[in-house]
């Protein structure tokens, strides 16, 4: 009978989803921790639970032929890479099979091939964004610990640690964004802490600095700087332009959103350009898009170009077809496809992103697209279609949390030919497709890598009418 604080000597067996992998004692699951498959460990019971228990490794005694030695110093404290201790061949794998397990187990999904993963042409330094917290006391490494040496623990800038939202690592080196960004985010801490600007305390709420949001155009060059605060101060950031500009001439703007409430979101209610336009261009294919501090958009460029192919060739597009693209955000997806159809309405519930939509379609002379300020719960519905007439292919690209019921519902009402679910949540995307089972039949999946060394995964699933 296992029991918190137990050792025991595990062979593991498989990946889980996020991060973890897993282990069987007397038939027991365990959960494990910096585990690799194939790993024969010694590890620790952190948790024991009715039908599992969850373990963290305190020794490996036989590596997985899977291993690799991890690039970043930080592998296995910072919480922003789970899987750079994996060969890369492998995650694709693994990745596949959480895919494959997840549709089954979850949306009854059987006889379907799942494909093989899309591999994203950088396995590094392949983010356009990266959000860096500040923090008032820096969470120690452990060998820093051991040391002994006396460290400086009272200022952080980095990423969180694994399930702590308060407890912030002090990055020097990130392999996840530009080498350039890790720069800046070194030079923004320099002077922070050369100027002694206090970082925000979410248990006092006092102090000034909060985020530092960095955005780049990998297919222009552009280059955003945001420091998101808790109050407007004019004197610091002209102090930081000053000082950014003088030593980083290739940033093209500096933004600083105040954020006054208790909420942790890298993002304000105010916004202030202090430098250039406050946005960046980015390109795909021949698009070229307009990016604000809080638009969303596809964090691996590379990647989201072979995104939208696939979900393309999921469409069969002939070029006679009206599309709907739900939840559409900018309208990145919809304009991709806008010249193999008849027609695309873009639908989504954020002002800002249908208009940046309609803005990208003028800016890229693209006339047979329309977007719509609606709740996806909601839009589906007989005006919506007399208006815009009824689309024989439906794109979801809904957020983790996946749709809403009443989506599902209208979408089995309206009855699409074909539906192509994107998502970066297989678990609420299965959920979803259990109920669009009624209709539907899955016809393809095909999962496409785009946060390499970590246990995200975007999932494309074609869907054709019954």
């Amino acid at each position: 009978m296992l029991s918190r604080g137990d050792i025991v000597e595990l062979e593991v067996e498989s990946a889980a989803y996020k991060g973890v992998s897993v282990a069987r004692r007397n038939g027991l699951v365990i959960l494990v921790r910096n585990g690799v498959p194939g790993d024969r460990v010694r590890a620790r019971v952190v948790k024991k639970k009715r039908q599992h228990a969850e373990a963290v490794v305190e020794e490996l005694l036989e590596l997985s032929p899977c291993r690799v030695a991890p690039a970043c110093r930080y592998f296995g404290t910072c919480g922003g890479c789970s899987c750079q201790n994996v060969d890369y061949r492998r995650q694709l794998s693994f990745k596949r099979a959480q895919v494959e397990e997840t549709l089954q187990h979850l949306g009854g999904i059987a006889g379907v091939e799942v494909k093989s993963t899309l591999p994203s042409p950088n396995v590094f330094y392949y983010r356009n964004k990266m959000e860096f917290t500040f923090g008032p006391n820096r969470w120690l490494m452990p060998e820093e610990i051991r040391s002994g040496v006396p460290l400086r623990k009272g200022f952080a800038l980095g990423l969180h640690i694994p399930k702590r939202h308060d407890k912030i690592l002090d990055l020097e080196v990130c392999f996840l964004q530009s080498p350039v960004s890790v720069q800046v985010v070194n030079r923004v801490r320099r002077l922070a802490e050369e100027q002694g600007w206090k970082a925000y305390s979410s248990y006092s709420g006092e102090g000034y600095l909060r985020n530092l949001v960095i955005r780049t155009g990998s297919n222009t060059g552009d280059f955003m700087v945001n420091l998101v605060t808790r109050q407007r101060r004019p004197d610091r950031m002209k102090l930081l332009c000053a000082e950014l500009l003088r030593e980083f001439p290739q940033i093209t703007t500096i933004v600083n959103s105040i954020n006054e409430t208790l909420s942790p979101v890298a993002s304000g209610q105010e916004e202030v350009v202090c430098h250039g336009s406050g946005v960046i261009r980015e390109r795909i294919g021949d698009l070229e898009f307009r990016i604000a501090p809080t638009t969303f958009f596809q964090p691996n460029t590379s990647q989201a170009r072979n995104l939208f192919e696939v979900v393309r060739r999921h469409a069969g597009l002939t070029g006679h077809e009206i599309v709907y693209d739900l939840y559409c955000g900018i309208g990145t997806i919809a304009l991709f496809l806008a010249r193999d159809c008849q027609k695309v309405v873009g639908i989504d519930n954020h002002g800002t992103a249908i208009a940046a939509a309609r803005t990208n379609a003028v800016a890229n002379g693209i006339r047979n697209c329309t977007f719509v300020l609606m709740d996806a719960a909601k839009a589906l519905n007989r005006n919506l279609v007399l208006r815009q007439g009824r689309p024989e292919v439906l794109i979801v690209d809904p957020p983790r949390a996946g749709m809403h019921k009443n989506t599902c519902r209208s979408i089995l009402e309206l009855a699409p030919e074909r539906v192509v679910y994107v998502s970066c949540n297989p678990a609420t995307q299965a959920r979803d497709l259990k109920i669009l089972a009624q209709r539907y039949r899955v016809e393809s999946v095909r999962p496409v890598d785009m946060f390499p060394q970590t246990y995200h995964i975007e999932n494309v699933a074609s869907l054709v009418r019954t």
